[in-house]
């Protein structure tokens, strides 16, 4: 697929999950189900009156996941790239964090019973409820309303 078609995939691709999220799109597929549902007695409540709904909503759900992993596979990776600049740009970060999503199951494990311990050693030294009571609240914010 040339960089065109994939312009046109992820824009048309945008555009769906934006409609498909939206309470008009829920609006029309619960009309639908009413339609659906008045129309059984007209048709007896047949297996072709059955398999109608069923093949639609078979197709729906079939391309709505392409559309989920898609929309998944850019929020994803937007955050990633957020999260990156966070560590490249904090001073004492550790940079090996950044693209942190790569490494082995068996390094992140690594890195996993890391900061577990660092947690609980911060547990040790102080209760949550000093770190992060009201008044810590407060003051962080009047720091960071404060114009130089």
């Amino acid at each position: 697929m040339g960089k065109m078609d994939s312009d046109v995939f992820e824009n048309v691709a945008l555009q769906a999950t934006k409609w498909a999220g939206s309470s008009r799109s829920f609006a029309i597929a619960a009309g639908v189900i009413v339609v659906w549902l008045i129309s059984g007695p007209f048709f007896g409540f047949s297996d072709t009156w059955q398999l109608v709904i069923n093949t639609g909503t078979t197709i729906v759900t079939f391309l709505m996941v392409f559309l989920i992993q898609n929309t998944q596979n850019k929020d994803t990776l937007a955050i990633e790239l957020k999260l990156n600049e966070l560590v490249a740009a904090i001073e004492g970060a550790n940079n090996r964090l950044i693209c942190v999503e790569d490494l082995s199951s068996a390094d992140l494990a690594t890195l996993n019973l890391h900061y577990r311990q660092l947690a609980l050693l911060a547990q040790k030294e102080s209760p949550v409820a000093r770190t992060h009571s009201l008044g810590e609240a407060a003051l962080r914010h009047q720091r960071k309303v404060k114009k130089p």
